[in-house]
């Protein structure tokens, strides 16, 4: 036999239960985290309804479980996204052996035969060629601040290029 109080809880969620469900779909978009939200919310509303004293602020205490529900989920979510943020980065980061001192040493002698290739260059090269690996600045922006149109910059680009290319070969 059905007691008063779970009659009385379904009537609430008749009359309520699809206005509490829209409401949560506003806040997440998303239909299955709606529907699973929306139970938590009828779970915890049941386990409490005994301690509703007025009927008549049902449905803003039902909107503010509702809304509680959701924040927890949001909590819970950022938690999440900020361990794969730090704990896994910094894992991964830590994993990461060292570079060992001969590493380096070759990595820094590579470096300066590099930029010694590069100002052997003739300065029309040398300054695109510059200008795009070193400093980081597009084709676009080499132009806009050289004062020479797009097509020279590409044109003094690869033939830098092609002048460094044999140099290059004795890096490898």
């Amino acid at each position: 036999m059905r007691d008063r109080l779970t009659d009385s809880f379904e009537s609430m969620v008749k009359e309520h239960g699809k206005a509490i469900f829209n409401y949560i779909f506003s806040l997440v978009r998303q239909k299955e985290l709606t529907e699973d939200l929306y139970q938590e919310v009828l779970i915890s509303a049941y386990m409490a309804f005994h301690t509703v004293k007025e009927p008549s602020r049902l449905r803003g205490w039902l909107f503010t479980i509702a809304r509680n529900k959701c924040r927890d989920y949001w909590r819970k979510e950022n938690k999440t996204k900020q361990f794969w943020k730090e704990e896994v980065y910094s894992y991964s980061a830590a994993a990461e052996a060292p570079p060992l001192p001969e590493e380096e040493v070759l990595h820094k002698d590579s470096a300066a035969k590099m930029t010694e290739s590069v100002k052997a260059l003739p300065e029309i090269y040398q300054s695109a060629i510059f200008l795009y690996y070193y400093k980081d600045l597009t084709l676009n922006e080499i132009s806009k601040r050289t004062n020479i149109p797009i097509s020279t910059v590409k044109t003094r680009m690869k033939r830098g290029k092609e002048h460094l290319k044999p140099k290059l070969k004795s890096f490898a």
